[in-house]
């Protein structure tokens, strides 16, 4: 398909995409105008629920109605890239993530109201889930982003703060909502102190492919899918993140080159681990494409 990357991503979303991707999209690439920001909650609203929660597949490897943590961390950072993560929504998220936080303050990776609704094999439900860095660190830090101050968030931050500094073995889902966390909270110094011992990990357990040509050498954690990797620019978002220091300039530009060259004649992005119902790799792979434009301008890499 002939075109910038952005022409042939554009083409991409108006021929897969859902409603929210689409207008993410538009606000993001093509019209930043407040009708466009307001385009994209309203599509995002369609997804939130009475209790203050958002659900409806909304992370589309959680299906169902109900509202999940992981959906509401997915609306949040919406809401965040559109500018919107603050006043009576945060108000609204925060009293429902106080409901369902388990006892350390913490939220669960999956509450147990999905119970019955279909989700990803690998997402265990129970009726007494524990606290999850995965959950908690990207709400928290989208909050913190935001300057929101809410009771649920002190003990949410303590509870990340002593996730993090007891990680040992870990693995990149965990490793990225840590980085979620660290690069917004308020406490900037001890912020640093933990990525510096979070990026040590990251390189000493083989977390992080750094040549993408030789990324069959790395070992996969268990349970991911061929070909799950994850590469730099997967921790470092744009070039303010902690966790850009992890990694050399010669690193980091390997992987942005590999990151624009994964762009598909269709114009998108791959998913990169398990499509395991019909909708699923559909619905992602939207999503995926706006977040690697979203990296490869913050960058400064060509796009139109």
């Amino acid at each position: 398909m002939p075109g910038t990357p952005l022409a042939r991503a554009e083409h991409f979303v108006w021929l897969t995409a859902r409603v929210l991707e689409q207008r993410r999209f538009t606000y993001h690439f093509l019209d930043d105008s407040d009708a466009a920001v307001d385009a994209v909650e309203t599509a995002l609203n369609a997804y939130r629920n009475d209790d203050g929660g958002f659900g409806h597949a909304l992370e589309p490897d959680l299906r169902g109605p109900v509202s999940q943590p992981l959906h509401t961390a997915h609306a949040l950072r919406v809401l965040d890239g559109i500018g919107r993560c603050g006043g009576q929504r945060a108000e609204r998220v925060c009293r429902y993530l106080t409901e369902v936080s388990t006892a350390e303050g913490a939220l669960p990776a999956v509450h147990p109201s999905l119970r019955g609704y279909p989700a990803a094999p690998w997402i265990p439900v129970t009726e007494t889930p524990e606290g999850a860095l995965l959950a908690t660190g990207p709400v928290v830090g989208a909050l913190h982003a935001n300057e929101v101050w809410h009771a649920w968030l002190f003990r949410a931050t303590d509870f990340c703060w002593a996730a993090i500094e007891a990680l040992d073995s870990t693995h990149p889902y965990e490793v990225q909502a840590a980085v979620a966390f660290l690069d917004a909270v308020p406490d900037r110094a001890r912020a640093r102190d933990a990525a510096h011992r979070l990026g040590k990990a990251v390189r000493d357990q083989q977390l992080v492919v750094l040549d993408p040509d030789r990324a069959d050498r790395c070992p996969l954690p268990a349970g991911y899918a061929p070909g799950e990797y994850h590469f730099a620019y997967d921790y470092a978002r744009g070039p303010e993140s902690l966790a850009r220091q992890w990694f050399s300039d010669d690193e980091l530009e390997r992987s942005l080159d590999f990151l624009a060259a994964e762009q598909g004649d269709d114009g998108g992005w791959p998913m990169r681990w398990r499509a395991w119902a019909p909708g699923t790799r559909s619905e992602w792979r939207p999503i995926i494409t706006v977040e690697a434009l979203l990296t490869l301008r913050a960058y400064g890499r060509p796009i139109i």
